[in-house]
């Protein structure tokens, strides 16, 4: 950060914009924590960028006080994928919701993972189509009875990490919209990585799916229902007195006697092989406690520092281009 440049707060970071997000939307949290981290890390104004599809999420941009696009519906990773290709020094930020980004952005969202664009993702999971009204959405639990599904969705859901994970991504996280210390941490740690970072935010729409994600926030069911990973630690919760361990290549639930940890699975976010990663990523509820925290955190080369490498190249053996001759060179028709 520069020296001469003054110091900005949170309050920095919010547009003129009228927030206009139902009232007890967890998108307020999340917008808060967001501001609250570029002014923790020293972000810039100017050199940060949200883009944004189409859905409640995707009104983001609005309502930062940095440079945003509000893109088309599911292309925001499109549209990232160019900027920071051609403006390699911004920070860019790719915000989306679960229906824009695994129903007709799926192919995208895959895409810009695999190719390790140095790019933060962050996904709001409602698991409902908000904006439209009541939709059931790709995360939507099988059964769920929206204005849709009136006889409750056949559909099986969507796991936003998993398909992270199976494209190889090198950074892939989950947290809550009510946990700010944890929201505020896991984004920190998003903007420090290089490379694309997902980051899946459970988030209530307490107009069309309110209570979704209840147990994992509730006081008195989250520490059953839930596990915090903690990288080079066992996987332990409801208070230490349970914990994961593989039994062949399953997770089982075990009981922990006297703060014995001997044989529980230890996470590793930093295994070059995304198998554990991936098994986490399964655990669900309620038949397992759902990870929260980091899951994957390693190094590969960006596809914005290697396509910047070969224009480098290009243009130290062939010089600068001159469109102009470009345009009249090889062959050329004259139509009368």
């Amino acid at each position: 950060m520069n020296a001469e440049l003054p110091v900005l707060k949170a309050a920095d970071f919010a547009s003129d914009q009228d927030v206009r997000w139902c009232p007890g939307c967890g998108d307020y949290s999340i917008l808060a924590q967001m501001k609250k981290v570029l002014a923790q890390t020293g972000a810039s104004q100017e050199n940060t960028v949200f883009i944004s599809g189409i859905g409640c999420s995707s009104r983001f941009p609005y309502y930062m006080n940095t440079y945003g696009m509000h893109s088309i519906h599911g292309r925001a990773p499109a549209f990232a994928s160019g900027l920071k290709s051609t403006r390699p020094e911004l920070d860019v930020w790719v915000i989306t919701g679960d229906g824009d980004a695994l129903s007709i952005g799926g192919n995208h969202f895959m895409h810009i993972i695999r190719r390790n664009m140095d790019v933060n993702i962050v996904l709001f999971n409602n698991a409902i189509y908000g904006l439209t009204k009541g939709q059931y959405s790709p995360t939507s639990k099988q059964g769920a009875v929206t204005k849709s599904t009136p006889r409750g969705s056949i559909d099986f859901p969507l796991n936003p990490l998993s398909i992270a994970i199976a494209a190889e991504a090198t950074f892939v996280a989950r947290s809550i919209d009510t946990n700010i210390k944890h929201l505020v941490k896991t984004l920190t740690r998003a903007s420090e990585h290089k490379g694309t970072s997902l980051i899946e935010v459970y988030q209530n729409c307490n107009i069309f799916n309110d209570g979704i994600w209840d147990y994992a926030k509730g006081k008195d069911t989250k520490d059953k229902s839930t596990v915090v990973l903690e990288h080079g630690q066992p996987l332990v919760f409801d208070g230490g007195s349970k914990g994961i361990r593989l039994n062949g290549f399953a997770p089982e639930i075990v009981d922990v006697v006297d703060d014995d940890h001997e044989g529980l699975l230890v996470h590793d976010e930093k295994s070059p092989s995304n198998q554990l990663a991936f098994l986490l990523s399964r655990m669900r509820h309620p038949e397992f406690p759902e990870p929260i925290g980091v899951f994957r955190a390693v190094e590969r080369a960006t596809y914005d520092d290697q396509i910047n490498d070969q224009v480098d190249d290009a243009r130290a053996e062939q010089q600068e281009g001159d469109l102009t001759k470009l345009f009249n060179s090889g062959d050329t028709w004259t139509v009368e």
